[in-house]
């Protein structure tokens, strides 16, 4: 059985292209073939995808399309011959893009539109989370299912050392990291104002880490930085590294004292169960999907108090007791993670479709 995926954009260290790639080796490993398709790919990652413009794009038996964004793959999806199944990666709402940048909001308002359009025109709805699902039940799809995006958890715990990074992690700072890209319905200028609090309430001897693109939306990027100098707060105590090698991302869960997530909107969150696989205690508001990722595992507080969020983070990082019973916690809902159970949702979403 030829088993197909349409890929919008593939890149490395990003959620939809890491878990197409894997997905694909499992589709090969049980014996279809098997390929990624997408309309666009970072350099170092061609070599493992084809382009979505080869008539073998549409000569799939099943042929998933990973949805997270407006593309032209949408409307060439509603009729490609075979079985269809759409994965759901959500969409960000426009309205946290607007006040920064209208043509992303655009672009996402688009993508709900598109993704409404493909109701009825699908074999089978996956989507990474139940948040997910009931998104695509509300928009009318009919048969859905639950298939969580696969996890690489190994990459992180059996990454080499970086010794002059970790030298510098480890210099008596209390480090407080974040993991994705500096986006509005991240609520990054909450991690800012909850540095104020954490500093006036807890410890002067703080952190807060940023890893990943900030790029994406200039105007918000610019905004927080503003904040920090607004707050008259200490600019070397808030490190913005940009994206980062897998090597170097590993030495920031590994050295990091607490992860934190103020995100208003998450159709899943890969970084919360990579913080909780490195043993790194997480603290989160509980919004969107992101309570369904812990599972009850973590920390999490609603509504979003940044005052009981400082004390709580305090928590996590001096009382020993309370952070390793949250440890432990953890450490149990990563084993829902584990590539078996993961691996046999991926199988029944294939079987449901072809049966």
């Amino acid at each position: 059985m030829i088993v197909n995926q349409w890929v919008p954009a593939a890149h490395r260290g990003d959620a939809v292209g890491d878990h197409a790639r894997r997905a694909r080796d499992m589709f090969r490993a049980w014996g279809h073939s098997s390929d990624l398709f997408v309309m666009s790919a970072d350099a170092n990652a061609q070599e493992d995808v084809r382009s979505w413009e080869e008539a073998g794009a549409r000569e799939g038996d099943v042929t998933i399309l990973h949805f997270a964004t407006a593309s032209p793959m949408s409307a060439a999806f509603a009729s490609v011959p075979g079985r269809r199944v759409l994965y759901y990666h959500n969409v960000t709402p426009a309205q946290f893009f607007a006040p920064y940048d209208r043509n992303l909001a655009s672009v996402s308002a688009t993508a709900r539109v598109e993704l409404a359009a493909l109701a009825g025109k699908v074999d089978l709805a996956a989507g990474v989370s139940d948040y997910n699902c009931r998104e695509l039940q509300s928009l009318g799809f009919g048969r859905t299912k639950t298939v969580p995006i696969l996890v690489d958890l190994d990459r992180m715990r059996q990454a080499p050392r970086v010794p002059p990074l970790e030298w510098v992690l480890q210099d008596g700072l209390t480090n407080i990291l974040f993991v994705g890209r500096l986006v509005p319905n991240k609520r990054i200028e909450d991690h800012i104002r909850l540095a104020e609090h954490y500093k006036r309430y807890v410890d002067v001897a703080y952190r807060f880490i940023f890893v990943g693109r900030y790029d994406v939306v200039p105007g918000y990027y610019e905004s927080i930085r503003a904040m920090v100098s607004t707050y008259r707060m200490v600019p070397d105590r808030f490190w913005f590294t940009g994206p980062v090698p897998e090597v170097e991302l590993a030495a920031y869960y590994r050295n990091a004292h607490a992860y934190v997530s103020m995100s208003e909107h998450e159709g899943f969150c890969v970084p919360l169960v990579e913080a909780m696989a490195m043993d790194v205690p997480v603290l989160a508001y509980s919004e969107a999907a992101v309570p369904e990722t812990l599972g009850g595992a973590g920390v999490s507080f609603r509504p979003k108090d940044l005052e009981i969020a400082a004390e709580l983070l305090g928590g996590l990082i001096y009382d020993e007791p309370f952070r390793q019973g949250v440890l432990a916690g953890q450490r149990a809902r990563v084993r829902d993670f584990a590539p078996d159970r993961t691996e046999t949702a991926l199988k029944e979403m294939l079987e449901i479709v072809t049966a």
